[in-house]
């Protein structure tokens, strides 16, 4: 990295935790991951022509905070949530119906409403897996620009509104230090050995998500390898809040980064659409939760959580910050994407959409 980047990441550092910092001070939830995407949305997005105008914000940072929230996870992993797998083959058919209506409804929002073209609406619309939309829609001739802005403002929108609407409904700002430091670290005593083994749990997993390939490798890798260490009982791998406030600033203002060559009559004219899109699947997130709820052991908030169509890292962040079942609900993400994945390839050949070859990744 050279002295100019860096200067810059640590500017943009400051300021995201400025502004997270400032979001608390107004009881808004999830402060910091949100203020510090509000800041750096408007930097990047304005400053077209100043310092930041051909900044990239270093990924192996956010990396390595992913890998910290898997960690974080990782710790929640006890005999109670292994009791509720006992539930999963109808949370798969809860994922799997959600999938298959949300990207219906989204298609019909984007295309009938919004008047796009099929194939834009089709990828556009999709309930996750970001890249694999992106990819797999400029080879089949979408709007690239459109179906990128419409997936990055459907996890933006989702981990607005989730927050917010949980804040209004418990009372309290979740994800902040009133609502977090408790549930995270309350009881804990955090130190460097303990910084040691989380650092370490966290690189062993990376390694490991790597090499047997599996999906969002960063988060889930970690998760596995702190969920196995944790359950033994000889460390304690707790996180303190400060640790996570750093992690929800750096992936705030990962997803900020993202708003570069966002012009304001392109954020107008999807932004609205985008809303209609996550409030329906956010309705119907809601109906099979309370569905759901009726029939296996698991609250309504954790399937809620579990059926909201963010990515997998925010989401999991909230599920954190709420001690809503962490471990399952990253679970529920992880599945919800490669069901959105096998869904898109499947659909996009019976319509006539499909591109001449399908990537294998699956993030987002």
């Amino acid at each position: 990295m050279t002295p100019k980047r860096l200067l810059l990441t640590v500017a943009i550092l400051a300021l995201s935790s400025l502004s997270g910092l400032i979001a608390q001070y107004l009881h808004l939830p999830m402060p910091f991951m949100l203020g510090s995407l509000l800041s750096t949305g408007l930097v990047i997005s304005l400053g077209k022509n100043g310092p930041f105008r051909s900044y990239t914000f270093p990924m192996p940072l956010r990396t390595g905070f992913v890998t910290l929230i898997g960690v974080m996870i990782g710790t929640q992993v006890n005999a109670a949530l292994l009791q509720q797998l006992a539930g999963l083959p109808l949370m798969l058919l809860a994922l799997a119906l959600f999938v298959l209506f949300a990207h219906a409804g989204n298609v019909f929002i984007f295309h009938k409403i919004g008047r796009l073209d099929r194939p834009t609406a089709f990828y556009a619309g999709t309930p996750g897996g970001l890249m694999e939309s992106i990819v797999m829609g400029e080879a089949a001739g979408a709007d690239v620009r459109v179906v990128t802005l419409q997936q990055f403002l459907r996890i933006v929108i989702v981990i607005t509104l989730v927050p917010t609407g949980l804040s209004l409904w418990l009372g309290t700002p979740v994800g902040s230090a009133a609502g977090l430091a408790p549930s995270a670290s309350a009881g804990h005593q955090f130190s460097v050995v303990s910084l040691v083994f989380i650092c370490l749990a966290g690189g062993a997993g990376l390694a490991l998500g790597k090499l047997i390939h599996l999906p969002a490798a960063q988060l889930i890798g970690p998760l596995l390898v702190s969920a196995a260490v944790s359950l033994t009982g000889w460390v304690d791998l707790h996180l303190p809040f400060w640790l996570i406030a750093m992690a929800q600033v750096v992936i705030g203002t990962g997803l900020g980064m993202r708003f570069r060559g966002v012009t304001g009559t392109m954020l107008r004219r999807s932004a609205g659409l985008a809303t209609a899109s996550v409030s329906y699947m956010l309705l119907l997130g809601s109906a099979l939760a309370f569905g759901l709820e009726a029939l296996i052991d698991i609250p309504f908030l954790h399937l809620l959580i579990s059926l909201s169509p963010g990515g997998v890292t925010e989401m999991s962040l909230i599920a954190l910050s709420l001690a809503a079942n962490p471990a399952l609900v990253s679970l529920n993400h992880v599945l919800r994407i490669l069901m959105t994945v096998l869904e898109m390839g499947v659909a996009a050949r019976f319509f006539g959409l499909a591109p001449a070859k399908v990537p294998n990744t699956a993030k987002g």
